[in-house]
């Protein structure tokens, strides 16, 4: 089977992850091209790709337009600022290509769905950046809750304490803006979102919030506190910051049932910190995902899943609808703000 084509449009902070899921699958697919306005940073990552595969022809762009029309690609990854996701994908899906979108998936869900819309349209798959749902902790997770061993979920709890100090948001200037990026909630708290959201299992029916700017000069907030409540009952705590002193404390997913309790930390939810259940054959195992930085290891099996589904023509793990729906929640949170 031919190898799978692959352009990046964004070769900003997160991109040299992509690269190494890339490189990591390079059975199955390789680096056709990639873009960025800087021309350096598309260099730096054709250079990341090169060294691993020197002889490797990368082609580098400035105007991603013009890469879609001159490149032969099955597949796309954008990694631009999060404001731009929703007009890249649209082109890229009228052009007949694969997408892989980094979180969130669009700023708006009117955005969202037309990018749904089209690539069921034209039969065209798109997949999701929320990788860690294939961290081992949480895929063992998500099986004891297919399995039942939880009983009946009483709630589930999300806990993104960080830091990103006012260097962080100077330093590129759309960060913190409504247009480009949104707040702690839409930027650093909805991967864990995503997997509380997937872990809990049910359509949610209220959105309660709290949010607020407190050190960071930014548009948007650098504290967001979310209580959800469930379809069957349950109830979701989402707790959100970028203010923690003085660096990151925790990124937890906490589960709690009548039969078994869970909690999954660590520096990328990538750690069992608890694992208690009634069920006597369900050990308490005490393990950990190894990882050096707060994206962990999940784009490379990411990469993995999708490129499974290009070639079998099935859907991958984290589809647009599926990444709707953190969005959907954190926007509804803005919108209880405004409530008399």
């Amino acid at each position: 089977m031919q190898k799978l084509r692959c352009a990046i449009i964004g070769c900003g902070r997160i991109s040299y992850k992509h690269v190494e899921a890339i490189i990591n699958n390079s059975e199955e697919t390789e680096l056709t091209a990639v873009c960025d306005l800087i021309e350096e940073r598309a260099i730096a990552k054709k250079e990341q790709y090169n060294e691993k595969f020197p002889d490797a022809k990368v082609a580098v762009y400035t105007d991603y337009k013009e890469m879609l029309d001159r490149e032969n690609i099955d597949y796309v990854a954008i990694a631009t600022e999060s404001g731009y996701h929703g007009e890249i994908s649209v082109v890229c899906l009228n052009k007949g290509v694969n997408l892989i979108i980094e979180k969130p998936m669009a700023m708006t869900l009117e955005e969202i769905d037309i990018i749904n819309e089209l690539s069921d349209k034209k039969n065209l798959k798109v997949a999701v950046s929320h990788q860690n749902r294939f961290n081992p902790p949480i895929q063992k997770l998500r099986k004891a809750i297919d399995e039942g061993k939880f009983g009946n979920i009483i709630n589930g709890t999300a806990r993104i304490l960080w830091t990103r100090d006012q260097n962080y948001y100077d330093m590129a200037p759309w960060r913190g803006t409504k247009a480009l990026d949104g707040g702690t909630l839409m930027n650093q708290c909805i991967h864990n979102i995503d997997l509380l959201l997937w872990m809990m299992g049910s359509e949610v029916v209220s959105v309660k919030s709290e949010r607020g700017t407190f050190l960071r000069n930014i548009e948007m907030e650098d504290f967001g506190a979310i209580l959800l409540r469930f379809a069957n009952g349950s109830i979701g705590i989402i707790e959100g910051s970028a203010c923690v002193y003085p660096k990151n404390l925790e990124e937890t997913l906490s589960i709690f049932g009548e039969t078994g309790t869970a909690v999954i930390g660590g520096l990328a939810v990538n750690e069992i910190k608890t694992w208690n259940f009634k069920d006597e054959n369900e050990k308490a195992d005490i393990s950990k995902d190894e990882i050096d930085n707060v994206y962990g290891n999940g784009h490379t099996p990411l990469y993995k899943d999708f490129i499974d589904a290009v070639n079998n023509d099935t859907q991958p793990l984290v589809t647009g609808y599926e990444a709707r729906k953190p969005v959907e929640v954190i926007l509804k949170s803005y919108e209880d703000e405004k409530r008399p």
